[in-house]
């Protein structure tokens, strides 16, 4: 039987293998660009995606603090945790395509979002190869559970799951690595900094679909929608300084996020 593209994307929700569901988002893509995937599916998703048995996950507030990028074991420890950033992101890719059936989306939906799922799928397969040339591997290190926590608290809600996900938590991270970028450089490792540079260009336009499909879904005034759902849907706050710049050429201006600033 041949499966359909809900069949596929739950199959990689279901993927505990890191780099295997890494494998198996890109090839989803893939073939549904070549068209052989036949249509979309009605296949649902379970409550939480598979994963690998390490890293062992903590509560945020568990973590041990990450050292200096100066240091080998400062990298090791930025880039592993930007590797489980990214699994995370192959999840929640995978997830905002079979989560809401319901919502009538164009094609246009799963094609954007087909791409973000292919494009955080790569981010994971260059941070690994990156984390394996300097000695280490994801799961070596603790990481924390906290963002699946977001997918969870809008799985009853596409508007608000675009709303929380692509414009707080991948918007943050056009904010932080530039920084993350210059401190690699800095420390002479040009190898990890280009990964980094590939991973922030393609956020951007993550950030841009997340905006795009926004203001598709909300029925309203999308500023202050999203004001009112950051408001009601996310705890940990919005935090200043801001990459005005980067989320500008996202669409994603200053009328969104400044007056939520703490």
């Amino acid at each position: 039987m041949t499966q359909t593209l809900s069949d596929r994307v739950v199959g990689v929700l279901g993927t505990p293998d890191a780099m295997a569901k890494a494998g198996a988002a890109r090839a989803v893509a893939s073939d549904w660009r070549a068209g052989v995937i036949p249509d979309i599916g009605g296949t649902a998703p379970g409550d939480r995606p598979k994963r690998p048995a390490k890293p062992e996950l903590l509560r945020p507030r568990e973590m041990p603090r990450r050292g200096k990028a100066q240091s080998e074991a400062g990298r090791i420890a930025l880039l592993h945790a930007l590797a489980h950033i990214e699994l995370n992101a192959i999840d929640l890719a995978a997830d905002i395509l079979v989560r809401f059936p319901d919502a009538g989306m164009p094609m246009d939906f799963y094609n954007d979002w087909l791409t973000v799922l292919d494009e955080e799928a790569k981010h994971f397969q260059l941070l690994s190869v990156r984390l394996g040339e300097i000695g280490a591997a994801y799961g070596d290190l603790p990481a924390h559970d906290g963002l699946w926590q977001a997918a969870q608290d809008t799985s009853d809600d596409l508007l608000a799951r675009l709303a929380i996900v692509p414009l707080v938590l991948e918007a943050r991270g056009l904010d932080v690595t530039p920084t993350m970028i210059k401190s690699l450089r800095n420390a002479k490792d040009d190898d990890s900094a280009a990964v980094l540079e590939v991973i922030y260009r393609d956020e951007i336009g993550h950030v841009g679909i997340g905006r795009k499909w926004f203001e598709h879904v909300c029925p309203g005034d999308p500023v202050a929608m999203w004001q009112r759902l950051v408001n009601e849907r996310f705890k940990g706050g919005l935090k200043a300084p801001f990459n005005d710049a980067a989320r500008a050429e996202a669409g994603f201006g200053v009328a969104y996020y400044k007056a939520l600033a703490g």
